[in-house]
């Protein structure tokens, strides 16, 4: 009889090790936190994510280490954003030698909006560039944000179909939510006056919040958080505050301030609360999450521009 119980509890041991074996998540890493983030919410503990561009830390000039490389080599699924926001991540994965399958999450986003992004020439005559390039900051219109999800889904589902089922529950309740997140923020920023519908923030962010809910965005530095303004723009925009038409600065979470400080400091604006534009911030922070991060910039946004 021992030696029968013994054999059963052999037998379930095994079993409960092959399907812990079978369980094991898919190892997913995301370029940055916004991805990082949905991945996780559509992932659940089907996944384990890892993101590489931290919480508050600026992808546009992030340097990749040797341990970066060994996480893409070690992944089953990659994703990133996509329209040349991570300038570094074709060099990593070709350095990383990874089979991982790579989720561009922008694909298919229904309008690509282009920017003007500077560059400077040095020589006798310092001067500035400007040619056009695709705005990779997709994800702040919740449509786009929506089609991330769908993006993100298909590509768990493809990687780990056993979980396929999970994968697209969890993205549709997350599109639901997202559906009405949106409606959310067209009603919040409808609340401030047509007129009044302005903002100056420290780089090029939000094009595609101010397309999808008609806010007007000036902002002294270009694409790159690390593009100096020129005396003449920077003039303008102290002109611009001065008229009264926009008193509401904000500083980004992943940004260098001094820009806007030195405005606010020149034409007597109020610096608002900080707006969470290509990084969400740590788990205690006010936008941990992707939804977290759009109910905390638009409440932020509508109180600085009822100001203007």
């Amino acid at each position: 009889m021992k030696s029968k119980l013994f054999f059963i509890t052999l037998v379930l041991l095994f079993n409960i090790g092959l399907t812990a074996a079978q369980a094991a998540p898919l190892k997913v890493v995301a370029s940055f936190t916004i991805v990082g983030d949905l991945a996780k919410q559509v992932g659940g503990d089907d996944v384990e994510v890892k993101t590489l561009v931290g919480a508050d830390s600026d992808a546009h000039v992030f340097q990749p280490t040797p341990n970066d490389a060994k996480a893409l080599k070690e992944a089953d699924v990659i994703i990133i954003n996509g329209l040349g926001f991570e300038g570094w991540i074709n060099r990593l994965i070709e350095s990383s030698g990874t089979k991982a399958a790579v989720i561009v999450a922008s694909n298919g986003i229904e309008k690509t909006l282009k920017m003007e992004e500077h560059e400077e020439h040095a020589g006798h005559h310092h001067h500035k560039h400007n040619h056009s390039i695709n705005d990779p900051h997709a994800w702040q219109s919740i449509q786009n944000g929506r089609q991330y999800v769908k993006n993100i889904a298909a590509g768990l589902v493809a990687a780990d179909a056993e979980n396929a089922a999970d994968y697209t529950k969890r993205a549709a309740a997350l599109d639901s939510e997202l559906a009405a997140l949106d409606a959310w923020t067209k009603a919040q920023i409808e609340t401030v006056p047509a007129e009044k519908r302005s903002v100056i923030t420290t780089h090029e962010a939000f094009g595609y919040f101010a397309d999808a809910y008609k806010v007007t965005f000036l902002a002294p530095n270009g694409l790159n958080t690390e593009d100096e303004p020129s005396a003449k723009e920077l003039k303008a925009l102290v002109k611009q505050i001065k008229s009264g038409k926009t008193r509401a600065l904000f500083i980004e979470n992943m940004s260098n301030a001094n820009v806007i400080k030195q405005l606010a400091t020149e034409s007597g604006a109020v610096v608002g609360a900080k707006l969470y534009a290509d990084a969400l911030s740590g788990e205690n922070g006010a936008a941990p999450t992707y939804q977290a991060m759009f109910r905390y910039n638009v409440t932020a946004l509508v109180n600085g521009m009822k100001q203007n």
